[in-house]
């Protein structure tokens, strides 16, 4: 992965996923690429979120994908966009969120 990191995107050391799109039709949407997860991030990541590596590695397919559907992840809007999908798919799968944190509710049944 880390070969792959710095031959196509110019940076050093390993990352989670990359994502190559192959082929677009004739509005410039893609309809075939490819997905590329780190086995070994997906374990130490799982590992810290305490989550199993199944999950894990589910996520970074989903990320992938939707970075073939057009999603970004490269300004702050965006990447909080993305992964406020990413959880809404895992939701919708029945596996829960992963980058969402539970809204606490205080006493008086406000949330903060």
């Amino acid at each position: 992965m880390s070969s792959l990191h710095e031959e196509f995107m110019s940076i050093p050391g390993s990352t989670d996923v990359l994502t190559f799109p192959l082929e677009t039709d004739t509005r410039g949407r893609v309809v075939s690429g490819e997905v590329v997860v780190c086995v070994p991030e997906a374990r130490r990541q799982a590992r810290a979120r305490k989550i199993p590596t199944r999950i894990e590695l589910l996520l970074y397919a989903l990320h992938g994908m939707l970075h073939l559907l057009g999603y970004d992840d490269r300004t702050d809007r965006a990447y909080r966009i993305m992964h406020r999908t990413e959880d809404e798919l895992m939701i919708e799968l029945g596996l829960g969120a992963v980058f969402a944190r539970p809204v606490r509710r205080s006493a008086g049944g406000g949330s903060r």
